[in-house]
């Protein structure tokens, strides 16, 4: 599968909470990390979701923040993915990061120039990946 997505990952449905117009559907990533998605209730049903099927979570870069423990502020976005600043891909207004997870997983954001420098990012320094479980796309195989 080719797609534009920056951020692929493969995983295995660990959960599924059905709601009455969106599903929390949880996955448990290649690396051991989890990724919670909102999926509806018509796309649980039409992609076949159910716990132990493998599927692929896709987000786009710029769909993903980052923060530092010093910022002093708690989030409400249910993906909030520790790891250390593994690369850094500075452009004329955007830097592309990349941000390695503990179980090896590399997670990029695209974030302004700006905002790596409030955030001190440099190579090896830990930062959080944060991304709301509405900007997950999961896909299975056709």
């Amino acid at each position: 599968m080719k797609v534009s997505a920056r951020n692929v990952f493969q995983g295995t449905i660990s959960a599924i909470h059905p709601g009455a117009v969106n599903s929390e559907v949880v996955v448990k990533t290649a690396g051991g990390d989890t990724l919670v998605a909102i999926v509806t209730v018509g796309g649980v049903q039409s992609l076949g979701l159910s716990e132990g099927k493998d599927v692929v979570a896709l987000v786009k870069a710029p769909w993903v923040m980052l923060a530092t423990s010093d910022s002093g502020l708690k989030f409400s976005a249910r993906n909030q993915l520790s790891g250390k600043v593994s690369s850094l891909s500075k452009g004329a207004v955007n830097t592309e990061v990349g941000l390695t997870l503990a179980g090896g997983t590399e997670v990029f954001a695209v974030v302004t120039n700006e905002a790596v420098s409030e955030l001190g990012l440099t190579s090896g320094k830990e930062a959080f990946a944060i991304i709301k479980a509405s900007h997950v796309i999961l896909a299975t195989p056709a």
